[in-house]
């Protein structure tokens, strides 16, 4: 790690790229993009890189225009990517008001057949209650003056015809807060009050680009393991930071990574996506299942990343991490922040669509505002997803820091000996979620063996830590062919809802989703009726669970056991 640190961006050299990005508007699957997405391959070409400009049929959603009316006044506002479009002569409806649209508020609230006033930026989660409720329309109040752009789709990549009708049914537009704080005031004095909507969305099948980026290490060969770096180029209006601002990262680290090669272990290949702000990620899900099998073979990590270098944006601690790969992490961000970094969980955001292939991963945003009594869903800036989010916001020694940190974690993944994945964080994270579960199942469902399995899985990783220190380059090799077959093993029963060829929803879920089922029934009242129904489904979780322990734990003894 110390020389890797001594590696420094160049500022001059980032900040041209974003003058570069601050150009073009890059909605996703249009030519201004794709001319965008020219001026990636070819300086990838120039640091040394093979690169493939792929292009594939994605679900993209374009916003056109809105309005929203009250008593023929008319508000400013926008509509949403993936909100319904309105038949000629718009949308009439009574407004009601449901807060901030959590599943509680649409409980005791009959808003079918009207329109929902919710307080907040326009989110999938209400999108789906509202569809779900039977609401024609959401009017969302932003927390400022400004109108934050969203997609609104629940499904993770493009619809197949399974969940195409998760779709949202309604017709979703944003007002500011002034104006819809005197919506709310008059709601709340039981006024009735109708609304005129309209909005046009421009959504369907378009080709995407992207971009692939490879280069091997020393003496790879096509079938080498490979560190997955990506981040996406489609933006909101210019979207300097968002993603202009990662996107110069992702650059200026690949010629840095590039000067260093002789050094890797593995190979890089670097991924720009399109549709990550139209499609709800479209391009890393298709990516993540058309080229499944060979991530599933060779691909060790994943680190992705989003919005670095705003203005303001001090505090580092805050980036999400999977459990294994916390100790990469921590280091990079403490050597170049002296932050300690807080081991953050991921949410179900920033193109993760390899979770199911069970690549390890890391990032997304890196670097975040400080807390604000405004609130936001990220905190990038006030200026993040409008048009205010130009050079003017990018600060160059934040953007430099940004991307040393990020620097600095690829140059471990690339250079170890011996992959970094610690399975001992993983298994105490795990055996703490069971203990918690255990407590309240007292007496009613035995999850011993899990714990069980989860505290051999902590001991027999440890130990393969330990020994890993002085390993031989033939020790090495063998080591991380057995830390690629855990992670396939143990990743998905961290980050997805048991199946590795779907995509889970885009929607918040819990930590362990696998665990969801054992869960359940510890959430059930002592004697509850229910008891012996939610049984059945946790026995069934139990033995996943059991078994994908158990055969991780048979990895790390076979690794463990000396060989003649």
């Amino acid at each position: 790690m110390t020389e890797s640190a001594a590696i420094s961006p160049d500022v001059d050299r980032l900040m041209g790229h974003i003058n570069e990005f601050s150009q073009r508007v890059k909605l996703s699957g249009t030519p201004q993009e794709l001319e965008s997405f020219h001026y990636l391959r070819r300086e990838m070409e120039a640091y040394g890189y093979r690169t493939e400009l792929l292009s594939h049929d994605a679900y993209i959603s374009l916003p056109v225009r809105a309005k929203v009316e009250i008593e023929g006044v008319s508000l400013r506002c926008i509509t949403h990517s993936m909100s319904q479009s309105t038949l000629p002569g718009g949308l009439n409806g009574a407004l009601i008001h449901v807060g901030e649209g959590a599943e509680a508020d649409f409980v005791h609230r009959n808003v079918a057949g009207k329109i929902v006033v919710v307080d907040g930026i326009a989110t999938e989660e209400v999108a789906a209650f509202a569809s779900a409720a039977g609401a024609i329309g959401q009017i969302h109040v932003s927390p400022n003056e400004h109108l934050y752009e969203m997609c609104v789709s629940p499904v993770w990549g493009s619809p197949s015809q399974h969940t195409r009708t998760e779709l949202p049914t309604t017709v979703i537009c944003t007002i500011s807060k002034q104006e819809g704080d005197g919506l709310r005031q008059r709601l709340a004095a039981g006024e009735t009050v109708e609304a005129h909507i309209e909005a046009e969305v421009d959504t369907g099948w378009r080709k995407t680009p992207i971009l692939v980026a490879d280069l091997s290490a020393p003496g790879g060969d096509g079938e080498a393991p490979f560190v997955l770096f990506s981040g996406h180029h489609d933006t909101w209006h210019f979207g300097v930071m968002d993603n202009g601002g990662a996107n110069a990262t992702m650059l200026e680290a690949a010629r840095l990574l590039a000067a260093e090669r002789g050094r890797w272990k593995r190979g890089l290949r670097i991924c720009f996506w399109s549709g990550h702000s139209h499609g709800r990620y479209s391009g890393s899900a298709w990516y993540a299942d058309e080229y499944f099998d060979e991530l599933d073979r060779r691909c060790v990590a994943h680190v992705n990343v989003d919005s670095t270098g705003g203005e303001g944006a001090s505090v580092l601690t805050n980036s999400a991490v999977i459990d294994e790969l916390r100790a990469v992490a921590f280091e990079a961000i403490e050597t170049v922040s002296g932050q300690k970094h807080a081991g953050r969980r991921h949410g179900r955001a920033a193109d993760q669509s390899f979770w199911g292939v069970g690549i390890p991963s890391m990032f997304g945003s890196l670097s975040h505002q400080p807390p604000s009594p405004i609130k936001m869903l990220t905190a990038l800036g006030w200026w993040w997803h409008t048009p205010h989010d130009t050079a003017e916001h990018i600060d160059p020694a934040n953007l430099a820091r940004d991307t040393k940190i990020i620097l600095l974690a690829l140059h471990r993944l690339l250079t170890d000996e011996v992959l970094a994945h610690d399975y001992s964080v993983y298994a105490r994270s795990l055996d703490d979620e069971l203990r918690r579960m255990g407590a309240a199942l007292a007496g009613r469902f035995d999850i011993s063996c899990l714990r069980t399995g989860a505290q051999e899985l902590e001991r027999l990783a440890t130990e393969l830590q330990q020994r890993s220190a002085g390993a031989s380059e033939e020790q090495a090799h063998t080591i991380n062919g057995g830390l690629m077959r855990l992670s396939r093993l143990l990743v998905p029963l961290n980050y997805t809802a048991g199946d590795r060829f779907r995509h889970d929803p885009a929607l918040p879920s819990t930590p362990w989703p696998t665990l969801e089922g054992i869960r359940e029934l510890s959430r059930l009242p002592d004697g509850s009726p229910d008891t012996a129904f939610y049984a059945v489904h946790a026995r069934q979780t139990r033995n996943r669970i059991a078994h994908s322990l158990r055969e991780a734990n048979a990895i790390l003894r076979d690794l463990l056991r000396p060989k003649a």
